[in-house]
């Protein structure tokens, strides 16, 4: 698979801070992918997506050393709203996003600035409400919606654009466990179905896990830990020292296989430990 994004000896440090946001990160992401961040509160991970966006430099001050290319070319060298046309980002806070006064213009508001035809507004408006279940609100305004239904609409907003590269920054910070659920669903019917590169920034991990292909931590603007999923929570002593928690379940098989009692991969959903450990029983 070609490489899609490519970060090379990258530091980002903003105007009056002591310290990097970042610092010597290199990364590389495949096209098709779909990549977990994880990391505690202040290690970078904002920094790194608007990074991979073009938002950094272009709307915020600050000294930057290295490269951050995206398709093969520098994001600084992209012209005003191109790399945006490749890369979408979906905020943890929607309502920053909003402009529209209804649902059904919010949807529509991006694809009418690519200069997009009726025929082809009309038939992505259908795909992406149908995905994201938002047919029924088209005539609400997005601020009276809930917490689950606005991060549905900014996420339907970005995917009607059809971006190659999916960016998602903590989309479920605000949401209770039922609306963080319907938003993996959609993350995995892309999966399934299309063939995004998606990169989703998240502190929740049971759903996010079964998704991921591989996982990064960002520890103090560094990258700590970069492995394929299953690989990845073989480190869960140094994720714990790190203060971040796996899920219950795969803590319990990483506790068996320290005392000896499991030598397998680690379960990474809830049914696969219960089948499990019905079989060690």
């Amino acid at each position: 698979m070609s490489k899609v994004i490519e970060i090379a000896d990258y530091t980002w440090k903003y105007i009056n801070t002591k310290m990097p946001a970042l610092k010597d990160v290199n990364l590389s992401i495949e096209e098709g992918s779909f990549v977990g961040i994880i990391g505690p509160n202040g290690s970078g991970k904002t920094t790194l997506a608007y990074s991979m966006d073009g938002l950094i430099p272009g709307q915020y001050n600050g000294i930057k050393k290295g490269t951050v290319g995206v398709f093969g070319k520098e994001v600084e060298e992209y012209g005003r709203g191109e790399l945006q046309r490749l890369v979408g980002v979906v905020f943890s806070d929607p309502e920053a996003q909003f402009t529209a006064m209804t649902v059904e213009i919010e949807l529509v508001f991006g694809m009418e600035n690519l200069g997009l035809t009726i025929p082809e507004i009309r038939e992505r408006l259908e795909w992406v409400t149908e995905l994201t279940d938002l047919a029924h609100l088209l005539e609400k305004p997005p601020y009276e919606i809930s917490g689950g239904q606005k991060q549905r609409v900014a996420l339907a907003a970005v995917l009607a654009m059809m971006p190659k590269v999916l960016i998602l920054d903590e989309p479920t910070s605000m949401l209770d466990p039922v609306s963080r659920m319907r938003i993996f669903d959609v993350l995995a019917k892309l999966k399934a179905e299309q063939n995004n590169t998606i990169i989703v920034i998240e502190h929740s991990l049971e759903q996010l896990i079964p998704l991921a292909d591989r996982m990064i931590l960002l520890v103090d603007g560094e990258t700590v830990l970069d492995e394929e999923t299953q690989t990845f929570f073989r480190h869960t002593e140094l994720l714990l020292g790190k203060s971040v928690y796996p899920p219950g379940a795969l803590r319990f098989f990483h506790e068996l296989s320290q005392r000896d009692r499991y030598r397998g991969d680690y379960p990474l959903t809830v049914a696969d430990a219960s089948t499990l450990l019905e079989d060690l029983i």
